[in-house]
Order: C-alpha cells, then structure tokens, then sequence
C-alpha cells in the first residue's frame, strides 16, 4: 500500500472526484477525514462503504469559506489520528454566467469556496505540518485555471489562483519537508458535468475523445500523496486527455 498508516484531508469528499479521491486514499492504507457541506446522507453512506472495506475514516460536516471552520477540521483530524499528512483541497462549486450577467455575488462565492476555502485550509494545517517537517498538499484546480474557459469568469479566475497559491506555498515550505502540488482536471464525468448543452461539442475537443473519470484524477493524487512522487513541488499536473496541448 502506498500510503499505509498517513492521515489525509479531504475536503468536499461525498461527490464526483472528491469522493473518488477518498476511496482511493482508503484502498491504499490511508486514514481519511473528509468534509462536507450538505448531505448527512451521503456522509454516511460513504463511511458505511470504508467500513466495509475495513478502512478507517471520519467526516465532518464544515464549511471551508470560514476560516474557523477550517482551524475545527485541522483540530478534529490531530484529535482523532494525532498528524497529518496530506491535505487535498477539492471542495469546489460552479456559478457558469457570462461576465456580462454575472451577478457579484456569484462571482464572490466562487471566489470564495474555490480559492479562499483553500487558503483557509492549507493556513489552518500549515503550521503542523512545519512542526512535523513533513507534508503533502494537493490542491485540485482545473484546465479551467490554466486555459480559461468562457461563461467562467469566477471559476476560471478561482482556478488559476489556486495555481499560484500552488507554486508560492510551495516555494515558501520546501525547507520544511513540506511538498505543494496541483491537479488541473480536464472535463470529467461528475454531476457537475452531467447536464452540460455542449457536452458533445466539448468532447470533439479533447483528443482522447471522451471525458475523464473521477478515479484517473484519484489516481493522479495518490501519485502526489506517496513517496513515488518525493522529489515532485509546485507542479501543476494536467489530467485532461490532451485538452490543453
């Protein structure tokens, strides 16, 4: 297993790639605590499925615009597991508008929970990390940040600072043992994508000629979480099926 006995964060766990990133982690030997913001239900269902596979988790139920709330994640991780290890940040939403329609409250909250709610939570476990001179952040962002895409002003600009939080916090905790690294998703198939008008039109852009699963992007992050990937930092790793050549 390649990441036995290592406490992983997850944020935004119960959907689409989040959750396939938390089953991931669990299939290799880690101990996850995941977050969510809405569905009690769907927490459950999912800590039934890890008991199952004799996996050992916890899900708080948060909200990562607060900063807070992201300081009462780090503290419930440390009292239930005593460290941490990795921290993927993947909580994310979309508010697609043209700039034109945009309203400003919608270009705030994505700003918010897209790129604040991974501010909160890489300043909330930093400094544990430094303590431990060891750690491992994977920030999932989105072809989205490094190509943009129209109609997503918010995300896109969400995206691509998530990016730059990548490369700066990564340079600034390298001498602590610590790594920083990105994911940069192209279109995968979630509910996020499902009911998307342009579905096949998007699909006759991507040279793989279909949409990604969530578990590739899972797969990706267990890479960056393990030992295999030690002498990787502030890199952005495009999963996207050659969308962004």
């Amino acid at each position: 297993m390649l990441l036995k006995d290592k406490v992983a964060i997850v944020t935004g766990g119960t959907r689409g790639i989040g959750r396939a990133i938390v089953f991931e982690l669990i299939e290799n030997g880690a101990k996850v605590l995941f977050t969510y913001l809405k569905s009690d239900e769907s927490a459950g269902i999912i800590l039934d499925e890890i008991k199952e596979l004799n996996g050992e988790a916890e899900a708080i139920k948060a909200d990562v615009r607060l900063y807070d709330e992201a300081k009462r994640v780090i503290g419930e991780a440390i009292n239930k597991f005593g460290k941490i290890d990795i921290l993927v940040n993947n909580a994310g939403i979309v508010k697609d508008k043209a700039l034109m329609m945009m309203d400003p409250a919608e270009w705030l909250d994505v700003i918010n929970t897209n790129l604040t709610g991974y501010f909160n939570m890489a300043k909330a476990c930093i400094v544990t990390m430094m303590k431990q001179k060891t750690g491992n952040i994977i920030n999932i962002s989105s072809i989205a940040g490094v190509v943009g895409m129209p109609r997503q002003v918010n995300y896109s600009s969400a995206k691509a600072g998530e990016l730059g939080l990548t490369k700066s916090l990564a340079k600034e905790v390298a001498q602590y043992g610590i790594r920083v690294n990105a994911v940069a998703p192209g279109f995968i198939d979630t509910d996020m994508t499902k009911d998307l008008k342009q579905k096949d039109a998007m699909i006759k852009m991507i040279p793989f000629g279909r949409f990604g699963k969530p578990e590739e992007i899972a797969k990706v992050v267990t890479f960056l979480a393990s030992e295999r990937s030690a002498y990787i930092t502030g890199q952005v790793l495009k999963v996207d099926g050659g969308l962004a050549i």
